[in-house]
This record gives C-alpha cells, sequence and structure tokens, in this order.
C-alpha cells in the first residue's frame, strides 16, 4: 500500500489508506483506543478497535506513548465530528520507534527549556503554524518578484567590507586575511541591477549586536530587492504592493495555522493599500506632542514606533530621515544634505520596523567624501565605486527582515519563533 499524506486524507475517503507518522496525543477506552497521529501534514484521529487487530498490534497500540513513530494502515471515514473531518478505522498498526520520557509534556516549562529543545518544540501544534505560515510567506516573497520580472542573485556570506557600519559586525579569519559574515546582501545587489534592472537577493545575515529584546536575533533572513531608476517613491510603492501581497497570501493560504495561533484576522485584513506616509519631522512633531521623550534629531526606538503607529491599522511609512542617523549609501535631498532619501515600514500593532529602504547615493565624489567621513577602508569598496565610474544611474531598493514579517503576520512577540532555529546572544544550540 503506498503512503498517503493526512493533507490527502479526503481523496481516500471511503477506502484504504497507509499514514506513516507520530502519536500526537492518544485515549483508551475499554477495547477501544482514540489515536491522535501526525504526520507533518495534519493530524488525524486512528480507532484501533481490539477485536479489529491482531493480538500484536493491540499490545503495540497500548504501549505507545508521545512522539512514538508508528505507520496505520485501515479504512477512512467521513465524520464531522473527528479533527479534520476524516478517521481512520485501524486494520494493522506497526510500531516505528519508541519514544520514552518525550521531554515536552502537556505542561507549562519555561523559554530556556523549550529553546534547549527547540529541536523537538517545533513538533508542537503553535510552533508547527508558525513555521508553516514562514513558509508561505517566503512563497509569496519569491512569486511577488519572480512574477514582476526580477533577477534572483545570491550574495556572498563572506564579505571584505561592511554595509550598515562596523560596530556589529561577525570577524573571522578568511585564509590569512579578515572577513566578515554578511550584515546585508544590498551592496552585492547594487552592481546586480545595472546589469540585470530589477534583482533580488533572500537568504541569511548576520549582526552581532547586543541586544536581548524580543525584535533582534543575531542570525535572521533578509529579502534586498533593489531596482534600477527607481526612485524613493517607487521604493515605497514597491514594498506596499509587497507587504499587501504578502499579507492577502497568508490569509488565502494559511487559514488553519492563523487559526490555530488564534491570530485576529480582522487585523489583517485591514493591510490594504494607500499605507500612510509621514515626514520623519512629522514624526517627531507626533512623539513630542506625546511626550515620550523623544529627541527630535535620533533614530526611533521600539517604545517611539509603537506611539508612532498605534492610530494605524495598516503599516505606516516614514520617509526622509537624517542622513547623520542613516547608512553611507543613502542618498540626500539635493537641495538639503542633511536629509536622506530613505524609509522606513512600521508594522502595527508594536511589531516594529519590517521594512528599511532608501535611493542610494550615485554621485561618485559625493559617496567617496561619504567613506571617508564614516571612516571606512576605501579599498575595500572600490568595486562598489565602479558603478558610478562606469555608467551612474539613479536606484533605491529596501530590506525586509523576514522573522518580523512573519511575527507580525502571525500575532508572536518574539522573533525566535519566526525562525527553526534562533541564534541569539545567549543562544548557539541546538
Amino acid at each position: 500500500m503506498t503512503q498517503t499524506y493526512i493533507s490527502d486524507i479526503a481523496s481516500k475517503a471511503g477506502g484504504e489508506a497507509e499514514i506513516k507518522g507520530w502519536i500526537a496525543n492518544f485515549r483508551s477506552s475499554g477495547k477501544l483506543m482514540f489515536l491522535q497521529v501526525r504526520d507533518g501534514t495534519g493530524v488525524i484521529q486512528c480507532v484501533t478497535s481490539k477485536k479489529e487487530v491482531s493480538e500484536k498490534a493491540w499490545e503495540d497500540a497500548r504501549t505507545l506513548a508521545l512522539e512514538s513513530s508508528l505507520i496505520i494502515r485501515g479504512t477512512v471515514n467521513k465524520d464531522d465530528r473527528a479533527p479534520g473531518g476524516y478517521e481512520i478505522w485501524v486494520s494493522d498498526l506497526e510500531m516505528v520507534g519508541a519514544s520514552v520520557d518525550y521531554p515536552i509534556a502537556k505542561k507549562e516549562h519555561g523559554d530556556a527549556f523549550l529553546l534547549d529543545h527547540r529541536h523537538l518544540w517545533m513538533r508542537s501544534k503553535k510552533q508547527h503554524a508558525i513555521l508553516r505560515v514562514r513558509h508561505h510567506v517566503i512563497k509569496a516573497i519569491r512569486d511577488f518578484f519572480d512574477d514582476k520580472g526580477f533577477i534572483n542573485l545570491d550574495a556572498p556570506i563572506f564579505t571584505p567590507n561592511a554595509s550598515e557600519g562596523t560596530s556589529t559586525l561577525f570577524e573571522t579569519e578568511y585564509f590569512g586575511d579578515k572577513a566578515y559574515l554578511s550584515q546585508s546582501g544590498q551592496l552585492y545587489m547594487e552592481p546586480g541591477c545595472a546589469a540585470f534592472g530589477k534583482v533580488y537577493c533572500f537568504g541569511p545575515t548576520f549582526r552581532a549586536e547586543k541586544s536581548k529584546t524580543r525584535k533582534h536575533l543575531t542570525e535572521f533572513w533578509m529579502l534586498e530587492p533593489e531596482v534600477a531608476y527607481m526612485d524613493l517613491d517607487g521604493c515605497m510603492d514597491l514594498g506596499e504592493d509587497l507587504l499587501c501581497f504578502i499579507v492577502e497570501q497568508a490569509l488565502k493560504r494559511c487559514q488553519p495555522e492563523l487559526e490555530t495561533l488564534e491570530r485576529d484576522l480582522s487585523r489583517l485584513e485591514c493591510v490594504k493599500k494607500p499605507f500612510p506616509r509621514i515626514h520623519y519631522k512629522e514624526a517627531c512633531d507626533i512623539l513630542v506632542k506625546k511626550g515620550t521623550g523623544f529627541t527630535p534629531g535620533d533614530d526611533f526606538g521600539a517604545p517611539d514606533e509603537e506611539a508612532l503607529v498605534e492610530a494605524y491599522d495598516r503599516p505606516l511609512i516614514i520617509h526622509r530621515f537624517p542622513a547623520d542617523i542613516k547608512a553611507f549609501y543613502m542618498k540626500c535631498e539635493d537641495d538639503d544634505p542633511e536629509t536622506s532619501l530613505s524609509c522606513d515600514f512600521i508594522a502595527p500593532e508594536g511589531f516594529g520596523e519590517i521594512i528599511g529602504g532608501s535611493q542610494r547615493e550615485d554621485d561618485l565624489e559625493i559617496l567617496e567624501s561619504k567613506i571617508k567621513q564614516h571612516d571606512l577602508p576605501r579599498d575595500a569598496f572600490e568595486w562598489y565605486l565602479d558603478l558610478r565610474k562606469y555608467g551612474t544611474f539613479p536606484h533605491s531598493g529596501f530590506g525586509l527582515g523576514l522573522e518580523r514579517t512573519v511575527s507580525w503576520i502571525c500575532g508572536n512577540r518574539h522573533v525566535r519563533e519566526a525562525i527553526p532555529f534562533p541564534r541569539m546572544m545567549h543562544r548557539l544550540k541546538p
């Protein structure tokens, strides 16, 4: 008999099926045992009757414990009372692997314990749902850009230079030289868009920030599109379209997972164009009036972002930040060199910044002076300066943090649950 996945069980209604999976729950009622079996695609109730199976199969069923692995064969019946609407009446049961004293019992555990057992914790219902949402968000991102004619380019992980500043770099020895784990693939997407017009990279990035907040990881995934001849307004339009598409696809494809997570879907259904857009100076005025203690000219902290977005039911776009709090590669206003052509997208409900972008500096002399001003090694950026020497052009792009986006969609407060194996300041295992 060929294996059937639980997600496809409806096609076997009235017939025979073979399920390979693990025990998610069980209960006994005299000569009947009700087994909740999961296989990664779903959960199904398997009814085992003592008189319908062999003596060995019955004895094996009696020894089953949480997360024991097994193979079930039997008849598929439609039953609206059963989880998922179907159940299997077991004709044969085969033990594959015992599970003794499974450590994640049906009781409360502390965060440290669960993270130490992340390799097992991801089997649990809510963690499983979050990671399935992550999968669909990734697919939505790729579908969005692929359908718009973007080329996916892979940026290197080892780099000779910093893109966001040297204080948060992971340094490593590289055959007698120094290399750094990538903070961003953006610098490499800029030559990419000169070659292909519209490109994106999507991969792991690393920040050695000594931060313990619920919004930070030391290793996280970032999407970074870059488009030739696109200005700041175009950059904001692209980010707006992308987020609307991601949320639309999540609502379409992740209903069971979002229900498991008890996500208020009405909050996601509000995510429609247009997004509100305010100048940085207007944001400063709002915070001063609210009396948050914010100092105009500074970057926004988490409390500031929450205060700014509390009046909105969709992401807020803040644009034109002071140049001195933004990265060296961001272009400034032609008539105001102290204002950068930059933007941040702040998610509603207190989930913080999920997109940061800008128009890039395309003037060779200005870029050279900024590299010097930021005390960056010019020799590490000679290749980057070549883009301004050989056919410079206006271009823009942004970075979207995958884990923050997934956390927002799931309504989950800590990004560590939005990645399979989180890496944080004091977390390097499993």
